[in-house]
């Protein structure tokens, strides 16, 4: 079995996600073959020089139906003797594309792929795809399904987080990813979109809110308090899965949760021997991947029982590792990850999140390991893990090694 390397890592700024926004004119095909024309050259690839395209999607309708990935490498200059793989592991969609092609490669099922993934959530509705787990009556009430806003509040509820904590991690997320972006921590990883005529549409993330205080975030309306305590009333379905609580305590609205944006983000992984053909340096090992299934009412505690998980079998304790992403879906699935694991805030998530700009829903996975290895060189570290929670109860994490 051979060792998989990450040879680059690169994405897109984050659009906003709605007809305003900068991309709303760019389809995801197109932003995809960009990305993927960025990677070839960077990279120098010519002819078969990857195995396959491992591209995350989650909303798989419309302009992202089909075989999304194999569209984008059409699309794209890349050589069409390369197929497409397109996946959809929700919010880990991008991850478990990178640690599907990682695997891969380790496998010895081809030397190197290109993983990551899209979203364009202004452009393709989220939830428009009419997922089982949501409209399908039998299986929903089987689940005790209740959308991810309610299942943030029922972990914000079960384990102590206050609106002020949550609101308190929002503002850090949009300091740090102003200073971030202030002092071009980005610089290496961002591609930035153009039109067909080779003009910049956009270079920056666009959601983010820099001036965001907690006094304005106090001003907010709880965004699911009403679905939770009016109609469709999805406080009892939690509270007949968890008879325990009295009450659920509503404390996430726009502000202290995850931005809805376009965007997309691939990375280039390879053994040695693709590197050594290509001229290329590798910048981290993969060291281990992993994914669980979790409760799906509340759904969003798998990063805890992923992070055991992938740890236990890496050989590692949570001391180990050196940085940390943990994706910020709401604020209080990240409070819980710092709970649970007794981790300084200062390790996590160190040049802001999703709260600040934005989830791409099927790139973020692969966005947050490129940032955590821009941050791991700039720091001169060794370890770092990345880890998202996922729609209808799962978790999946990587971590990587510098060499």
């Amino acid at each position: 079995m051979s060792d998989a390397y990450i040879y680059d890592a690169i994405r897109t700024p984050r659009g906003k996600g709605r007809p305003d926004g900068a991309l709303h004119e760019v389809t995801s095909v197109a932003l995809s073959a960009g990305v993927l024309n960025a990677v070839r050259e960077r990279n120098g690839l010519k002819g078969h020089a990857v195995e396959d395209v491992i591209w995350g999607n989650v909303t798989q309708v419309g302009e992202q139906g089909g075989c999304l990935a194999r569209s984008a490498v059409l699309a794209s200059d890349l050589d069409e003797s390369i197929p497409g793989l397109s996946i959809n592991r929700f919010c880990a969609s991008g991850m478990e594309a990178v640690n599907l092609a990682a695997n891969q490669v380790r496998g010895g099922a081809g030397l190197a792929y290109i993983a990551g993934g899209v979203e364009m959530m202004g452009r393709v509705a989220m939830g428009s795809d009419g997922a089982a787990i949501a409209v399908d009556p039998a299986l929903a009430m089987k689940t005790y399904f209740v959308p991810q806003g309610i299942s943030a509040d029922i972990i914000a509820t079960k384990y102590g987080f206050t609106r002020e904590a949550a609101d308190a991690l929002a503002v850090e997320s949009q300091r740090r990813a102003a200073e971030a972006w202030e002092a071009g921590r980005f610089a290496r990883s961002i591609v930035p979109v153009r039109d067909r005529n080779g003009l910049t549409i956009l270079d920056h993330d666009e959601y983010m809110r820099p001036g965001t205080t907690v006094e304005a975030l106090g001003a907010l309306k709880a965004s699911f308090k009403d679905m939770g305590e009016v109609m469709p009333g999805f406080d009892k379905v939690a509270m007949m899965k968890y008879p325990e609580l009295a009450r659920v305590n509503h404390i996430h609205h726009a502000g202290n949760s995850s931005g809805i944006v376009d965007g997309a983000a691939a990375v280039l992984i390879g053994n040695r021997e693709f590197g050594a053909a290509h001229g290329l340096r590798p910048r981290a090992r993969i060291r281990a991947t992993a994914k669980i299934g979790t409760d799906p009412t509340i759904m969003l505690t798998g990063p805890v029982p992923v992070t055991e998980k992938i740890l236990k079998d890496a050989g590692l304790k949570i001391g180990d590792i050196d940085l940390f992403e943990v994706n910020e879906a709401f604020a209080a699935v990240v409070l819980r990850f710092m709970q649970a694991f007794d981790v300084s805030p200062d390790l996590v998530n160190v040049n802001g999140g999703a709260i600040a700009m934005g989830h791409p829903l099927g790139a973020s996975g692969a966005i947050i390991i490129g940032t955590l290895l821009d941050e791991m060189e700039r720091r001169d570290l060794n370890l770092g893990l990345a880890t998202l929670c996922i729609a209808s109860g799962m978790g999946a994490a990587t971590i990587i090694e510098r060499v």
